[in-house]
């Protein structure tokens, strides 16, 4: 090694030796560095109990998103009974409210189960609205109503009254019966007593063999 590069190296040497600049760096940070770290600790500790508890910001409505639902849910559930206390349970694959003044409830894939005195039924639609207020669906499209004991109604944008289980047809409709089917322009019925009021070219197919039968 020349003794330009020795003299180098020993110079690097020296400058870590204890009382060089160095070792008084390093010294005084081993005092600075735990004090800073406690008064630090100590601000985050006593900060909150000097600011007061109130935060206010001001928003601005015209620059937020809104949302046009108010609430939307996967497969809602409503229970409800009708007039004689009797259950009955509405499902559907999704449910919308627009607004929280209006109790009306868009529906998608519909089912509804009632009891009747005779038997439970079934009622099956695509979409509807459900008025929870006063417990009416109203079907758009077509509606399916089917009894456990062989009833079938088919008919499109009626509207059912799930209390008083009244049904009113908004178009043509055909149903079976245990002795035979019928078919109109429009109906009234009373899915309780199972009393129909066909209007407008009705007819009606009785097969003489059911009907002995009963």
């Amino acid at each position: 090694m020349s003794e330009v590069a020795a003299r180098l190296r020993s110079q690097k040497r020296g400058w870590a030796h204890p009382g060089s600049s160095h070792d008084r760096i390093v010294r005084l940070g081993l005092i600075i560095l735990p004090i800073g770290i406690g008064v630090l600790g100590a601000f985050l500790v006593v900060s909150p109990l000097l600011m007061s508890g109130d935060v206010s910001f001001v928003l601005d409505k015209n620059k937020v998103d809104i949302s046009p639902e108010r609430l939307r849910i996967d497969s809602a559930e409503y229970r409800g009974a009708d007039a004689k206390g009797r259950p009955f349970h509405l499902h559907a694959g999704s449910a919308v409210q627009r607004s929280s003044s209006e109790p009306i409830v868009k529906l998608n894939d519909l089912s509804a189960q009632i009891r009747l005195d005779t038997g439970p039924a079934s009622l099956t639609a695509e979409r509807g609205h459900y008025d929870m207020a006063n417990q009416k669906v109203a079907i758009d499209g077509p509606l399916k109503f089917q009894t456990a004991d062989g009833y079938v109604l088919n008919t499109h944008d009626a509207t059912v009254d799930l209390k008083s289980r009244q049904l009113q047809s908004g178009g043509a409709v055909t149903g079976n019966t245990r002795f035979g089917s019928f078919s109109a322009d429009a109906l009234s019925a009373d899915l309780d007593q199972r009393t129909v009021s066909l209007t407008g070219n009705a007819r009606l197919r009785i097969i003489p063999n059911r009907a002995n039968r009963q």
